[in-house]
């Protein structure tokens, strides 16, 4: 059977946070699809004006998860308050990875950025990224799962830019609600859009192109970054079912009730 596929929300963004999305409408198991109002997508909150708060309360979210470290928070802010919402911080990454990387952009150290990141250097960090967050955050992702499976509805899941590590909670939620992986790669790819891209704030108003083309693996969604996640749920625990089960720890009814919260009749 044909799927129908997935229509982007042409609603605009809010206006200080990007990278917002709302996952209803996609396809999942049994024939149902993700229900629209109840699973959320974005970057960081901790720009929202006024009028995103009062967006988000048209929400009635219940639980934002918020997979910054230490380091993000410092340098972005903490999420602007949502009257009502539980907030919870989930770092999925060490605020030590990458720091000195990210010195080296901040300072504009052009010599030392082509050592690092030159041909394919750049893209195959963000893949030895992904396969580490799959391999070493299974507690923090079957944490995720097990919350939203209790009472944590309507859910907003973010990190920085919404891509990296939200887009892997949200592609391993999404897994577990038996979303086709195309699908999930699909939306995974929507963080492309100019529109939705993570602004680093840096000292400098402007940087020599070179340096930006040297940074663009790192502030794309490619597919082969999503690629490696799930090679290393298959490489380390067989199946993504195996995944689920032994690497987050999700039972079957677990992942029933996460479908029954997610998921349309």
């Amino acid at each position: 059977m044909t799927q129908t596929p997935h229509v982007p929300s042409t609603e605009p963004e809010p206006a200080g946070v990007r990278n917002f999305r709302d996952l209803g409408g996609l396809p999942a198991a049994d024939g149902r699809r993700v229900r629209p109002g109840v699973l959320f997508r974005s970057g960081h909150l901790a720009h929202a004006t006024e009028e995103d708060r009062h967006f988000f309360g048209t929400l009635r979210l219940h639980t934002v998860f918020d997979f910054r470290n230490a380091a993000d928070i410092e340098l972005d802010g903490p999420d602007a308050e949502l009257l009502g919402v539980r907030n919870v911080n989930i770092p999925l990454s060490d605020p030590a990875y990458g720091a000195e990387f990210w010195k080296l952009v901040r300072a504009g150290d052009l010599e030392r950025l082509r050592e690092v990141m030159a041909g394919t250097k750049g893209a195959d960090r963000m893949c030895a990224s992904y396969r580490e967050i799959i391999t070493t955050r299974t507690a923090e992702h079957g944490r995720v799962l097990r919350m939203i499976a209790e009472d944590a509805v309507p859910v907003l899941m973010h990190c920085a830019a919404g891509k990296d590590r939200a887009g892997l909670a949200i592609a391993i939620t999404l897994l577990a609600l038996g979303v086709p992986r195309d699908v999930i790669e699909a939306d995974y790819l929507e963080s492309n859009a100019p529109h939705r891209r993570y602004r680093m704030r840096r000292p400098r108003p402007a940087e020599p192109p070179e340096i930006t083309a040297l940074l663009s693996p790192m502030f794309e969604a490619r597919a082969e970054y999503l690629a490696a996640a799930f090679a290393a749920m298959e490489e380390t625990w067989g199946t993504a079912d195996r995944y689920l089960a032994d690497g987050l720890g999700l039972t079957g009814t677990t992942r029933e009730r996460l479908r029954q919260r997610l998921l349309t009749d």
